[in-house]
């Protein structure tokens, strides 16, 4: 594995890059960068399709002028990934503290300050709260945004964990058994020792837990992608998204490592517990918008612009 691309483009290329360049961050920035374009397209698409009115938006014309004109809402997009980006890392930071308090207590500051230890849903939960509110302040619709969002933010999932896979940042898997490997399968998708992991590798070889989140991650945007012109009331899509976020984590953490803690008797892990509630959420809200809508009221695109 390679925690640092710019020893990836030493070893392969020979070029030594002047800086280096971390593995998970660039992972996470092409996830932000893949989510933000998805979502922008999937605004522009209901926006000229009707599902989504306009909204103002100041610039300046050539003589610097401030001007205020309509827009479709993705010309926010920036300013959304923005704050998704800015809540998420402290909200990621923050509960990866509250799953590791015996660690903080004994170096806060280190672990504040640590370049590395986020959770994510912690940066799910804290980002969708900065967006909702920069949302309702612009005067957004929540569902219609989420919606456009959902199959974006699966697909971002799955490029982090790859920045996870390549860092060797301790999201893996429980030992693997070798004896049980099928013969047609590579050694690299059952096993995976980390020889360079960031925070010392494994005593024995392990699932790679990250690339089977990848790669369901990237099955998942498919279905969600596919059923983004759905007729059903703004917030299904989302509500879908958040059923198939939390069965994918609830079902990798049965062979994936992580810190558990007693609930109601059950030995249980802080994303095992997350992933249950959004199941629940996201089932409440199928049924909530388990209607069929007509066709949108909002003037098109075309017919605004007419």
């Amino acid at each position: 594995m390679y925690p640092r691309l710019s020893d990836l483009f030493k070893d392969l290329l020979g070029i030594e890059l002047p800086f280096p360049i971390y593995s998970f961050g660039a992972m996470v920035a092409v996830a932000v960068l893949a989510a933000t374009w998805l979502t922008a397209r999937e605004l522009d698409r209901r926006y000229r399709a009707g599902e989504i009115g306009p909204v103002r938006v100041r610039e300046k014309d050539e003589r610097g002028r401030v001007r205020t004109r309509q827009a479709s809402p993705a010309s926010l997009i920036g300013t959304m990934t923005l704050v998704a980006v800015g809540f998420g890392f402290v909200g990621a930071k923050i509960f990866h503290i509250l799953e590791n308090l015996d660690t903080f207590a004994l170096d806060p500051l280190g672990m504040i300050f640590s370049t590395g230890g986020f959770t994510f849903y912690g940066g799910l939960i804290f980002g969708a709260l900065g967006v909702i509110w920069y949302a309702r302040k612009k005067g957004v619709p929540v569902p219609v945004l989420a919606d456009a969002a959902a199959p974006g933010l699966m697909l971002a999932y799955g490029i982090g964990r790859i920045g996870c896979h390549l860092a060797g940042d301790g999201d893996w898997g429980i030992a693997a058994n070798l004896a049980a490997k099928p013969d047609w399968l590579p050694m690299w998708l059952w096993a995976e020792s980390y020889p360079k992991a960031i925070i010392g590798p494994p005593s024995q070889p392990v699932y790679p837990t990250p690339l089977y989140e990848f790669a369901m991650a990237a099955v998942l945007f498919g279905v969600l992608w596919a059923l983004r012109k759905h007729r059903y009331r703004p917030g299904w899509l989302f509500s879908l998204y958040l059923i198939f976020n939390g069965l994918e984590r609830f079902l990798i953490e049965q062979i994936r490592v992580n810190n558990r803690f007693d609930l109601l008797g059950l030995s249980v892990t802080q994303a095992e517990v997350i992933a249950v509630l959004l199941i629940a959420v996201g089932l409440v809200g199928l049924i909530r918008f388990w209607h069929r809508t007509e066709p949108a009221a909002v003037p098109t695109a075309e017919a605004r612009a007419g």
